[in-house]
C-alpha cells in the first residue's frame, strides 16, 4: 500500500510540472492526458450538472463532488471522498491509463477499479448526474460509474442494487451533519429478506419501512403528485434486485431528486424555475405510525384515530393489567388459539399499508384462492394477500408469525387476509347480528311512526273540514302536515344489495373510485343507465352504524347547489352502502395537488370553488333547517361535477347544533390533521369556527397546490404550509405561495391576495378571531374590508419555538422473479 501512494505521488508530481497554470476551465471530458485541479469544473453535455471540488467554508477539508450547475445555493448530489477530505487546494483528480480515478493531495483516494485489460479510457458527466469511466469516448462500455456508489441522494436514473451471487449491495447513506458529508447514522436500502421491501435503518435496527413492493411501487409510499412524473421499477429475480425510477418522457422537463437526511427521514424535492428553489413534496416520516413497528406486534396503527394504536380482530393487549395507552411496544396476542383446521377463517382488512415482509414467502403464479388454501395448511401462516396488484391482482404473499408494521393507508392501501379462529368468527357473526336487529328495528319504528302520523294527520284533516276553529288553530295543523310530507319526500331510496352489486360489476376493482379509512368507493351504473357513486363501508371502518344513520339523517333533509346529493341506502348482507349522485371529477385533491391536472384549474375557476365550498358551509350552518358542524372538512371530501361546481360531501362525522348552542366538547376526537383546528385537535372542542379552520387550510392549499399536512418550508422545517403561508405574509411577500402554474399578473394580483387573507383570517389560532362563514363569503366577493390576521394554529415561529401548550401536544399527536417451491419462511 506504501509503495502504491509512493507511485501515485510520483505520477501526481511529473504531472503537476507540466500542468496549466491557467484559471478556472469547465471541460466535458477527461482522459489520461487531462485532470481537474482546484478551480477546475467537469460539465455535462447539457449544463445540468457540474463536478469539481469544493469545501464548507473550510479549506483543510476539500471534497470532489457533483452538484446541479444552475441551482443556488449549490445541491451535493454525490461526494467521491466523503471519509477522506483532502487537506489543501493543490489537489488533482486524475484518470490514470487503467481506468482508475485517483484523487492525489499527499495522500490518494483511488476508485480502485483498475481494468485488467487494455483499455482507452475516458471520464465523462453524464446529464442524469452520473459520472462514467468509459472505454473508448463513443464506447458504451462503462468501466466506473458513481451511480454505483451511491452517497446520500436518489437521481432518475439510479439503481440500488443487489447481487446474491457477487455480493454488492448498494444503498443510500446520510451525511453525519449538512456540513460534513461523511457516513452517517442512517441508510436508504432494499430488504431483500423475505420478499423485496425498502428500509430506513439505523445501524442494523430499522427506523422506517414502506412495506413490500406490490406491482407499481412498495405498498406504503404515498401515490402523491410526483408519481405522475415518474415511473418507479422492481427488478426482482434468483439473481438480485433493483430499484430505480425513471422522469416520464410524456411530463415536462422535471428536475426532482430523493435526500436522506442526518437525521434519518427521506426528502423528495422537486426544483421550481419559477420561484427558483426546491419544493419538498413529500417527506418521511410524516405521522407516528411511520415509525418502524410503532404499535408493537398484531396491531394497527391509525394516525386519524387516538389513541393511534388497536389490537386486531381476535387479538387483546399483551400486558392489560400494565397497559399503557402511550406505549404499544408489547403489541396484542391472540386471545384463543388457532385451531390449525378447517375451521380458521380470515378477516379482510382493506385499506392498508402491508405488514413487514422479513419473514414472508411468496409465489407469482398461484390465484388469490389457492394462496388462502395453501395459508391454511400451514399453521405457522398469519396472513395471506395477492403479490401484485396490477390488473385486478395476482400472485401470493404470506406472513408467518406474528404481523409486525401494518398501518391504515387511505392513498392506494391494499387488502391483507388476518387467520383467526373459528370462534371469534361466532363472536363476530353474534355482534353483527346483533347490530342489525338494531338499526331494523330503529327504522321499523320510524317507519311506524311516519305511517301513524300521515294516518292521523289525514284524519285530522278530514274532521277539521266544516268546523269553524280558529284561523291560527288551522294553520298550525296545515304547516305540520307540509313539513311531514316535506320530510317524507326527503326520505332517501332503500336499495337492494343485489341492485347495487350488479351496477358496480361486484364492486370490482375496476370500478373503484377510490378509498379510505371508512372503506371503498364505487361507480355503478343502474338499469335505467343513471351512473352512480356507491360508498361501501368496511368491516374495519371507523364510521359504524351511528355515524352511517347520522349520514343517511342528514343527507336526507340537507338539500344544496355546493352539498353531494344522497340518492339511496343499503343495509342488507351486513352490507351498509350509500348511493350517491356520481361526480366524473372526482375531488378536488386530484386536482390541486397535481401539477398536469392543476393546468385545468385556472385562478378563475379555483376562486369560483373557493366561493362554492364556502356558501355550503354557509348553508350548512345557518340556511338550512339545521345547524350542522361538518367536523372532516378537506379536499379530498370536496367532489367536482361536470362543470366543476364544488359539493361538500361525506357527512359520517357531522353533529347537529341547537339554536342559540355554540360549541361541543367530545372525548373522541376524529376528523383529519392538517385539517383540523387546535381547539378540536388538542380539547376536543368544535364548533363553526372549527369548519371555518379547516375551510381556511383548504383555499391555502388551493392558491398554493400543496398539502398543509406534511409539508415543509424550505428555509424554516419546523414550519408547516400555514406556517409557511403566515412567515411569507409577514415578510410582505404572499404572492410567493402562488402555485406555479398559476398566473400571478397585476390584474389578479389584487383577487389573490384577498384570498390568501382570508385564508389566514380563518386558520388564526383563537377561534374568537376567526371570521364566521356568512363574512366569509361577503369578504370574498370584496363586500367587507378585511382584518389583518394573526398567527394560524399550531404556529411555532423561530421566535416562538417554545409556544403554547397546544401546539407541543398537536405534534406528538401527529407526528405512504423467483418461485419458492418449499413452504416456509425466508
Amino acid at each position: 500500500m506504501k509503495s502504491q501512494q509512493i507511485l501515485m505521488l510520483m505520477i501526481y508530481t511529473t504531472f503537476f510540472c507540466f500542468m496549466s497554470t491557467s484559471s478556472h476551465q469547465d471541460t466535458v471530458t477527461i482522459t489520461p492526458n487531462h485532470s481537474i485541479q482546484y478551480h477546475d469544473t467537469l460539465v455535462s453535455s447539457a449544463g445540468t450538472f457540474e463536478a469539481g471540488f469544493f469545501d464548507f467554508g473550510n479549506s483543510s477539508r476539500q471534497y470532489f463532488g457533483i452538484w446541479y450547475k444552475s441551482i443556488s445555493p449549490r445541491t451535493i448530489v454525490w461526494v467521491a471522498n466523503r471519509n477522506a477530505p483532502v487537506q489543501n487546494s493543490t489537489a488533482v483528480l486524475k484518470l490514470t491509463h487503467q481506468g482508475d480515478l485517483v484523487i492525489l493531495d499527499g495522500r490518494v483516494w483511488s476508485s480502485s477499479n483498475s481494468s485488467k485489460i487494455e483499455v482507452k479510457p475516458v471520464m465523462q458527466l453524464l446529464d442524469s448526474g452520473n459520472l462514467v469511466v468509459k472505454d473508448g469516448e463513443s464506447s458504451e462500455n462503462l468501466l466506473w460509474q458513481s451511480f454505483d456508489y451511491p452517497g446520500d441522494t436518489f437521481l432518475p436514473g439510479m439503481k440500488l442494487k443487489s447481487d446474491f451471487v457477487t455480493g454488492p449491495y448498494q444503498y443510500l447513506t446520510s451525511w453525519r451533519d449538512n456540513e460534513d458529508p461523511a457516513e452517517g447514522e442512517f441508510s436508504y436500502k432494499i430488504d431483500t429478506r423475505g420478499f423485496p421491501q425498502q428500509v430506513t435503518t439505523s445501524g442494523t435496527t430499522i427506523s422506517y419501512s414502506t412495506g413490500p413492493w406490490n406491482g407499481y411501487l412498495f405498498s406504503g409510499v404515498s401515490w402523491d403528485r410526483m408519481h405522475r412524473f415518474l415511473n418507479f421499477s422492481l427488478e426482482f429475480t434468483n439473481k438480485g434486485v433493483s430499484y430505480g425510477y425513471e422522469t416520464l418522457k410524456s411530463s415536462v422537463l422535471t428536475i426532482t431528486m430523493l435526500k436522506l437526511n442526518p437525521r434519518g427521514g427521506t426528502e423528495r424535492s422537486l426544483w421550481s424555475n419559477k420561484k427558483q428553489s426546491w419544493d419538498i413534496v413529500n417527506t418521511h416520516p410524516i405521522d407516528q405510525c411511520e415509525y418502524f413497528a410503532a404499535c408493537g406486534v398484531n396491531s394497527i396503527c391509525n394516525s386519524d384515530d387516538l389513541p393511534i394504536c388497536e389490537c386486531l380482530q381476535g387479538f387483546t393487549s399483551k400486558f392489560q393489567a400494565k397497559w399503557d395507552p402511550h406505549d404499544w411496544s408489547a403489541g396484542c396476542v391472540r386471545r384463543t388459539k388457532l385451531s390449525c383446521d378447517n375451521g380458521d377463517w380470515f378477516k379482510n382488512y382493506t385499506g392498508i399499508k402491508l405488514p413487514e415482509t422479513s419473514s414472508s414467502w411468496f409465489n407469482r403464479s398461484l390465484s388469490l384462492e389457492e394462496c388462502e388454501t395453501l395459508c391454511l395448511r400451514n399453521c405457522s401462516c398469519t396472513a395471506y394477500t395477492n403479490l401484485d396488484i396490477r390488473d385486478g391482482g395476482s400472485g401470493c404473499l404470506l406472513w408467518f408469525d406474528g404481523i409486525v408494521d401494518m398501518r391504515t393507508h387511505t392513498n392506494r392501501g391494499q387488502e391483507i387476509y388476518i387467520r383467526l379462529p373459528f370462534s371469534e368468527r361466532d363472536q363476530r357473526r353474534n355482534k353483527r347480528d346483533l347490530n342489525r336487529k338494531r338499526l331494523a328495528g330503529i327504522l321499523v319504528g320510524l317507519l311506524a311512526l311516519i305511517i301513524g302520523l300521515t294516518i292521523l294527520l289525514w284524519a285530522t284533516s278530514k274532521s277539521i273540514k266544516g268546523m269553524k276553529l280558529p284561523k291560527p288553530v288551522v294553520k298550525k295543523a296545515i304547516s305540520w302536515k307540509h313539513m311531514m310530507e316535506k320530510e317524507e319526500d326527503s326520505l332517501p331510496t332503500i336499495f337492494d344489495f343485489s341492485t347495487i352489486d350488479v351496477a358496480t360489476n361486484h364492486f370490482s376493482n375496476r370500478n373503484k373510485l377510490g378509498e379510505g379509512g371508512f372503506g371503498t368507493v364505487h361507480k355503478g351504473t343502474l338499469i335505467n343507465g343513471q351512473e352512480i357513486a356507491v360508498k361501501r363501508l368496511s368491516k374495519t371502518s371507523r364510521q359504524g352504524t351511528e355515524e352511517f344513520k347520522n349520514e343517511v339523517k342528514l343527507m336526507a333533509t340537507l338539500q344544496h347547489r355546493n352539498l353531494v346529493k344522497l340518492l339511496g341506502c343499503s343495509i342488507q348482507q351486513d352490507e351498509k352502502l350509500l348511493i350517491y349522485e356520481f361526480m366524473p371529477n372526482r375531488s378536488l385533491d386530484y386536482f390541486i395537488f397535481d401539477t398536469m391536472q392543476g393546468k385545468l384549474l385556472d385562478w378563475t375557476k379555483r376562486l369560483e370553488i373557493i366561493e362554492g365550498i364556502a356558501r355550503g358551509l354557509m348553508y350548512l350552518h345557518q340556511d338550512s333547517r339545521l345547524k350542522i358542524i361538518h367536523r372532516d372538512i378537506k379536499t379530498s371530501n370536496i367532489l367536482l361535477d361536470n362543470n366543476m361546481i364544488p359539493k361538500i360531501s361525506d357527512f359520517g362525522l357531522a353533529r347537529i347544533f341547537g339554536g342559540d348552542q355554540a360549541e361541543e366538547k367530545t372525548n373522541r376526537v376524529m376528523g383529519t390533521y392538517g385539517y383540523m383546528s387546535p381547539e378540536y385537535a388538542v380539547h376536543g372542542s368544535f364548533s363553526t369556527k372549527s369548519d371555518v379552520f379547516s375551510f381556511g387550510v383548504i383555499v391555502i392549499e388551493i392558491i398554493s397546490g400543496r398539502k398543509n399536512r406534511g409539508f415543509r418550508d424550505p428555509h424554516h422545517h419546523f414550519l408547516n404550509l400555514l406556517g409557511h403561508a403566515w412567515r411569507l405574509w409577514i415578510e410582505e411577500r404572499p404572492l410567493e405561495l402562488i402555485h406555479d402554474i398559476l398566473d400571478d399578473s397585476a390584474a389578479l394580483s389584487v383577487e389573490i391576495l384577498r384570498c390568501i387573507q382570508v385564508g389566514l383570517l380563518c386558520v388564526q389560532q383563537n377561534p374568537e378571531n376567526r371570521p364566521n362563514i356568512s363574512s366569509v363569503v361577503l369578504m370574498l366577493n370584496g363586500e367587507k374590508l378585511l382584518p389583518k390576521p394573526s398567527q394560524p394554529g399550531f404556529y411555532i415561529g423561530e421566535d416562538n419555538k417554545a409556544d403554547t401548550g397546544s401546539s407541543k401536544q398537536y405534534e406528538s399527536c401527529s407526528v405512504n422473479e423467483v418461485s419458492m417451491s418449499s413452504l416456509g419462511a425466508r
